[in-house]
């Protein structure tokens, strides 16, 4: 008998995660069915390894992500439904905190193309927020970094490149760069 720990049921490893943070469905699932993965991996190899096969024809077979049990899909997927049912996995809280976590430094196409990642959306209340607030948030994390407008074109495009790496929109970064902005109010 070995010292360590039993592997981890399915169940518990997604109750661990969303204990941890907040979690999209697209994400949790890849989560399960990699560790679904890993664990039938880890079980034909030590399988294998028992009956005197080398470590390299046991990795055959790719990797890890590539090989999950042939029900796995059906059985995260019920985990996935129950999980949501409980009310333990909600997409609106997934994208409350998203919002929150990267509002303050990014820019609302950053934060749509990062849950769009994660087959979110954001609902039009929030959208209409974020957009009421696209030019102080800018204006802000403008602030952080630069603090001046830049006396020559370089340096504003330097800016420019900046703030549209953060994902805010075209119209907020021209009036910060420009010095139109005066502290991030709106007009």
């Amino acid at each position: 008998m070995s010292g360590g720990r039993p592997p981890a049921t399915l169940k518990a490893r997604a109750l661990a995660c969303v204990a941890q943070r907040e979690h999209s469905r697209t994400e949790l699932r890849r989560k399960l069915l990699s560790h679904l993965a890993r664990a039938s991996r880890a079980a034909a190899e030590s399988g294998l390894k028992g009956a005197g096969a080398t470590e390299e024809s046991a990795t055959e077979g790719g990797c890890a992500e590539d090989n999950p049990p042939p029900d796995a899909e059906q059985q995260v997927d019920q985990l996935l439904d129950w999980l949501a049912e409980k009310d333990l996995l909600s997409a609106e809280r997934f994208v409350e905190t998203r919002v929150s976590a990267r509002s303050g430094r990014f820019g609302n196409q950053r934060i749509r193309q990062e849950l769009a990642q994660h087959g979110v959306e954001l609902d039009v209340d929030t959208a209409e927020q974020l957009k009421l607030t696209e030019q102080a948030r800018a204006h802000a994390v403008w602030a952080k970094r630069f603090g001046a407008v830049a006396p020559d074109a370089a340096g504003r495009a330097k800016q420019m490149r900046f703030l549209a790496a953060r994902g805010f929109g075209a119209e907020a970064i021209r009036r910060i760069v420009e010095g139109r902005d005066e502290g991030g109010r709106e007009d």
